[in-house]
Formats: C-alpha cells, sequence, structure tokens
C-alpha cells in the first residue's frame, strides 16, 4: 500500500469492486441522504459503474473517493473530494465514518489529516472546502481542529424534511 497515505491508525484507499456492499449499505441509508443530498436510492448496478468510472481519476471525474480502513483492514468509512476545480485549485471535501462504534477514535481526524496533506502536497491545491450543517457540531469540531475556518454561513440552504438548515461554510487555505 502507499505508505503516503497511512499513518499508525489508518490507510486511505482506492475503490474495490468488493466495496459495492459496503456502499449500497451506506448511499441507501436514510439518515445520510440530508447531508449527501441523496432523494432516492442507488441501485448496485449503479454502484457498480460508479466504482468502474472511479480509475479514470480526479481530473476526469471531477470527485475521488478513498476507503478508511483500520491497520487491521477493516473497512470503517469512506472520504471523498468534490466539485474538483484545477483553474481555481480547489476541492470540496467530505467524510464518513459510518458506525457509531467506531466514531470518536481518532480515524476521522487521521483520515482528514492525511486527505489535506494529499490534496496540499501532491495536488498542490490551494484549497480545500467543506460543507456542514450547523447543527452538526461533531463535524465543524472535527474541521476547525485541522485548521479549517469558518467562511460563511448559507441560510435555509438544505432542505431535511419539512425543515430548512443552514449549512456553514468552511475553507482551509494552502500557505504554502
Amino acid at each position: 500500500m502507499n505508505l503516503y497515505l497511512q499513518d499508525e491508525l489508518i490507510a486511505l484507499r482506492a475503490l474495490e469492486p468488493e466495496d459495492i456492499d459496503l456502499l449500497y449499505a451506506w448511499e441507501n441509508a436514510e439518515e445520510v441522504w440530508t447531508i449527501s443530498h441523496t432523494i432516492a436510492p442507488f441501485s448496485k448496478h449503479l454502484l457498480a459503474l460508479y466504482i468502474q468510472n472511479s480509475d479514470k481519476g480526479l481530473y476526469a471525474n471531477q470527485q475521488l473517493r478513498m476507503m478508511i480502513t483500520t491497520r487491521e483492514g477493516k473497512t470503517i468509512g469512506a472520504i471523498d473530494l468534490f466539485d474538483f476545480d484545477p483553474l481555481h485549485a480547489r476541492v470540496g471535501l467530505g467524510i464518513l465514518i459510518h458506525r457509531l462504534e467506531d466514531r470518536t477514535k481518532g480515524y476521522a481526524t487521521a483520515a482528514l489529516q492525511l486527505m489535506i496533506r494529499y490534496c496540499f502536497e501532491k495536488l498542490q491545491l490551494h484549497q480545500i472546502y467543506a460543507n456542514i450543517l450547523t447543527d452538526n457540531l461533531i463535524s465543524m469540531k472535527l474541521f476547525a481542529n485541522a485548521g479549517f475556518k469558518l467562511a460563511g454561513t448559507k441560510r435555509e440552504w438544505i432542505r431535511d424534511g419539512g425543515e430548512w438548515k443552514d449549512e456553514n461554510l468552511m475553507q482551509l487555505i494552502n500557505k504554502i
């Protein structure tokens, strides 16, 4: 495995065909639809095509998903780059540690740090941003601890059932 995308706690790896059952469960979990902007279930066929096309890379797809695995090899989540803009050297970032029992163990922090390093050192991006619901205090703290700054709040930006929610835009600027 590429030593650049791992530390003593986790590793980030490419999508594999064997990930289809995990993706199917995660993408179709209604509790994450609000933050993933999903309004309908995904079929295994569509997810298989997504995995198959992931080899085209960030520049072709404007997105990249890496799976987060523990040092023991257990896949516990995913970290995504999206809305890649090579002209302005920026990208959006999202992260999911799926099971509650895998949260608060430092996995998300480690994955975020590895992805930040990848974006700034390997991709030479100028900035990374994240869209986080204002009531998601755990994610706000995660990104703030990684150096992201609040750039603004989009009022009534996300509809969650019959309720409108505000969403914060957080940015991390590459100072190198």
